[in-house]
């Protein structure tokens, strides 16, 4: 269990200077524990309910103790500690009442204490009723009786198959589907439907789903296993079966949204096309003609699948085109090309004019998928855009193909076709700044905003630019607990990134918000808002070889202080007054330290944050002195004029105590200054 400092005791007995911190990137020891404990909500059991209903649920957590209670991103769904017969809390165990009208879905649970707000899990609402499993099924013999029109919530025992066993009737057909990536499992589900004896009728290894008519009156089993036969904690799932009837389609399952799907869709789209994709469309003889601007729906249905479309375009348009599927949640990779068309009597002859494939990231990720060279966020996806310059009047071919459906026939891989005038614009995402590792250590945590005292915290902003805007972005996070405030480093002209530091002061109370993150731009001479939305991996890795982090966009932004632990260091600017300053001189801040805990090295080298500013040469920071200063040559950095809010970051290794009695572990950490706020004079000013 985490020693709990209060921040009064804190005050009274500091701790001593016992060392110095560490460069960015750190040669971290394999010993090393990296990023002081942050509050995490590993797993709920069950991991939903049925509307209407109360649910009896189990947590397992990380770094949590005394908590205050549960949260839902869903208002009208709570949450009371489950009592034993003495009337006292039974740890860990609560009940969740979910509203009769809450909308099926996947919503997000928290948990609040001491260290603050923690990361989040889904937590799943249906309108079937539910069971959950509570005694080993991994037989034919002790498969669970799971009735059409219901919800199994389970989790995968280590090397094992679960077995349920359902009665159908000749006719009827049956929807069966295992939720598990996509509700934040680590499990990949190997879907089995076999007769009454356990002979395999269909097994599936893609998509969790089997849809089938059952042939004959009878008892059919479902066998469920992980595609290596992993199991434990992490890998639970939901398994539904569902009655469906002849023609009707596949209900549309709740899922996460991946990272990269932050970017989709365009600001006023609407949630359906004008027009769909007609078949038969595969070759330029069949090729469907449709008419510009365009929005249409389609799919790679078939196997090896090339829609075709033509269109009329004039010499000098310019057209924007986009293609989403990957960021509709489908495991694609659309590619396209466009093509002028030339008759001449029976002669056909092509140019190929445009070729697209896939959006970038806006900025880097890391190299190794972790946070070695780069964030674990990957803001890039398979989907398409791109510019159009019609070279000449006349007829126009587009081919849209799936890279991966060669050999797979999938109607569920729908994509949504969109050509349009320029729309300038911009989507956000944000989350919490990642160390920056040597290569081979493999770290991706989930980092929620729980304050510290005296803390400041980053959050990394990564703007997608659509449609060629280029102007600068300022951020904002609104909506704060009391001690806390935040400052946005905006994101310049043509840049991609920005930060915005929270800071929460030394002696902030215990709180919770759900902040409004927005981006505010100038677009065409009006001002434009959009929300930013965090991220975060769906699951903490610490140092692992095996797995490969998955991260995913959360439904809120919660900023929290603990109010029980303090950060270990501060360093804040002097004098918080602005710093005035022409652009042609050197401006020197002076910096003040309040330090609280023990660290291991002797020097701070820092980094500095801020558009304009990022050139900066790293410097170091002495800890023997309550003080430093930080020297920019303005000269050499050329700001434009203009207010300008910086920060300076490094890296800690911070002697941290994890348990009464335990002697301190090294802890990496990353140290953020308070903001500075320059106003930079133009200058013939002077």
């Amino acid at each position: 269990m985490t020693r709990w400092l209060s921040a009064a005791w804190l005050r009274t007995a500091l701790l001593p200077i016992a060392g110095l911190l560490l460069v960015l990137p750190l040669p971290i020891a394999s010993a090393q524990r990296v990023c002081l404990p942050l509050p995490r909500l590993l797993s709920t059991m069950p991991m939903g309910g049925q509307a209407g209903t109360e649910v009896e649920i189990k947590i397992t957590t990380e770094y949590v103790t005394e908590p205050v209670g549960l949260h839902f991103s869903h208002p009208g769904i709570t949450s009371a500690p489950k009592l034993d017969d003495s009337g006292n809390p039974i740890p860990n165990e609560y009940i969740v009442a979910i509203p009769a009208d809450c909308p099926p879905g996947i919503y997000e649970a928290r948990i609040m204490s001491q260290l603050g707000i923690s990361s989040s899990r889904v937590f799943s609402v249906d309108q079937l009723p539910e069971v959950t499993q509570t005694s080993p099924n991994t037989s034919l013999e002790t498969a669970l009786e799971l009735p059409v029109g219901s919800i199994c919530n389970s989790q995968m025992t280590d090397r094992s198959i679960d077995h349920y066993r359902f009665t159908a009737r000749e006719g009827q057909r049956c929807l069966i589907h295992c939720a598990s990536r996509s509700i934040d499992s680590k499990l990949d589900p190997v879907l089995i439907l076999a007769d009454e004896l356990g002979r395999d009728l269909v097994v599936e290894r893609r998509g969790g789903v089997i849809d089938y008519t059952v042939p004959a009156d009878g008892t059919y089993v479902i066998k469920v296993h992980e595609l290596t036969f992993k199991g434990g904690a992490g890998y639970f799932y939901r398994l539904s079966l569902r009655e469906l009837e002849a023609d009707q389609p596949h209900p549309l399952f709740a899922s996460t949204r991946d990272v990269s799907s932050f970017s989709w869709p365009p600001t006023g789209l609407a949630e359906t096309a004008e027009s769909t994709e007609v078949e038969p469309n595969h070759s330029a003889e069949l090729a469907q003609t449709i008419q510009l601007p365009c929005d249409l729906a389609g799919s790679f249905a078939t196997a090896a699948d090339v829609d075709t479309y033509q269109f009329q375009a004039t010499k000098g348009d310019v057209w924007w085109i986009e293609v989403a599927s990957a960021r509709l949640g489908r495991p694609t990779n659309p590619s396209l090309i466009v093509q002028q068309v030339v008759q001449d009597g029976d002669k056909e002859t092509t140019t190929e004019v445009l070729q697209l494939t896939d959006i970038p990231s806006p900025v880097k990720p890391s190299s190794n998928g972790y946070a070695y060279d780069g964030p674990p966020y990957d803001g890039g996806t398979p989907d398409l855009l791109g510019k159009l310059e019609v070279p000449a009047d006349g007829l126009y071919r587009l081919q849209l193909t799936d890279l991966f459906g060669g050999t797979r026939t999938d109607p569920a891989n729908v994509y949504r076709l969109v050509i349009r005038k320029a729309e300038p614009d911009f989507a956000l995402v944000a989350w919490g700044l990642h160390m920056e590792l040597r290569n081979g250590d493999r770290n991706a945590l989930t980092k929620p905003i729980a304050l510290r005292g005296g803390g400041t915290v980053a959050l990394e902003v990564i703007a997608f630019r659509r449609d060629g805007f280029a102007g600068p972005i300022e951020l904002t996070l609104d909506g704060l607990p009391d001690g806390v405030t935040a400052s946005g480093l905006r994101i310049g002209p043509g840049s991609n990134r920005g930060i915005v530091l929270v800071t929460a002061h030394q002696d902030a109370p215990q709180g919770l918000t759900f902040a409004q993150f927005r981006g505010h731009a100038e677009i065409d001479g009006q001002p434009v808002t959009r929300d930013c939305p965090a991220a975060a991996p769906a699951w903490p890795i610490t140092d692992s070889w095996g797995e490969v982090p998955r991260t995913r966009l959360e439904a809120e932004v919660p900023v929290s202080v603990g109010g029980f632990e303090v950060a270990p260091i501060t360093i804040a600017p002097a004098d918080p007054a602005v710093l005035e300053v022409v652009g042609n001189e050197t401006l020197t801040i002076p910096l003040k330290h309040v330090i609280r805990g023990e660290f291991s090295g002797s020097i701070l080298q820092l980094r500095t944050f801020g558009h304009g500013f990022e050139a900066n040469p790293r410097f170091d920071v002495s800890l023997t002195a309550d003080a430093s200063e930080a020297v920019l040559d303005l000269s050499k950095l050329k700001p434009t004029p203009g207010d300008h809010v910086i920060a300076f970051y490094g890296s800690a290794v911070v002697k941290h105590r994890y348990a009464d009695g335990e002697a301190p572990q090294d802890t990496a950490e990353i140290v953020v200054t308070e903001p500075i706020t320059i106003r930079v004079q133009p200058t013939e000013s002077k």
